[in-house]
């Protein structure tokens, strides 16, 4: 079986000088690719334009962009402006919070993208109509607070609509006990939404089960995630958001070479 690869995710506040610093460690590590959310107070684009500057191989990705908030036009145009390199970029998209016409704001937006010349494009989804349109009318899927169990039997599912879409899972992992107590604040901010407790109820697992919570349980899930499906995006929590925490993360969860 084809081995998953391994990516690293973090968060777009960091800003791009931070980002900068921190990518070329990440490229060195061996990561396949550097995914940055995009935040009001973070923009993702503006970040990796920073790491494309001082990268050479590293798969550059947005996990996700609200198009709620940044529709398709905006995002080719600031692709476009910051001449980012289409042959590393992924473009990863999510509805955002408004849910009245979510379906149809992603795949007008997949379809903006498409038509401004971006090759690679995935949909952020909790749901499987959403999931769904990823595989039908973009390049894939992102995952999010999922176990390896659920990611599997969601990839294989999505595998049978469309064999060669892509399928990542975004997995918050923290690896020192200093970062334990932010991991459980995520984790319980997120179960405290409606729509991810529902989720999380319907798969039967506690949002805990979605995460790595210590270096001791890394290896473990990181060989059953990466059997499950196409890209693991290790999340990166740290004690602190500074660069030098971001590195000490990046060098502990290097991959191995196959």
């Amino acid at each position: 079986m084809t081995r998953g690869v391994v990516s690293l995710g973090l968060a777009g506040a960091l800003g791009p000088e931070s980002i900068a610093r921190i990518a070329p460690e990440v490229e060195r590590a061996g990561f396949h690719a550097l995914w940055i959310n995009d935040t009001p107070d973070g923009d993702a684009l503006a970040a990796l334009a920073a790491a494309a500057t001082v990268t050479e191989r590293l798969h550059l990705a947005t996990g996700v962009v609200p198009v709620d908030r940044r529709p398709g036009d905006a995002i080719a145009a600031e692709v476009a402006s910051l001449d980012l390199p289409l042959d590393r970029l992924t473009l990863g998209i999510g509805s955002g919070i408004a849910k009245e016409g979510a379906l149809a704001r992603v795949g007008d937006a997949i379809e903006v993208l498409h038509g401004a010349g971006m090759p690679r494009v995935l949909v952020g989804a909790l749901g499987p109509k959403m999931r769904r349109t990823g595989v039908e009318r973009a390049e894939g899927v992102l995952l999010n607070w999922v176990p390896p169990v659920e990611a599997r039997a969601q990839t294989d599912a999505l595998h049978e609509i469309s064999p060669a879409a892509h399928i990542a899972v975004y997995v918050r992992t923290a690896i020192v006990p200093g970062a334990r107590a932010r991991l459980e604040a995520e984790t319980e901010r997120y179960a405290s939404f409606p729509n991810y407790a529902a989720n999380f109820a319907r798969m039967g697992v506690d949002a805990a089960d979605t995460t790595i919570r210590d270096v001791t349980e890394l290896s473990d899930a990181l060989e059953a995630y990466t059997a499950a499906t196409d890209e693991v995006v290790l999340r990166a929590i740290v004690p602190e958001d500074t660069v030098e925490a971001y590195i000490d993360f990046v060098r502990r969860t290097a991959p191995s070479p196959s």
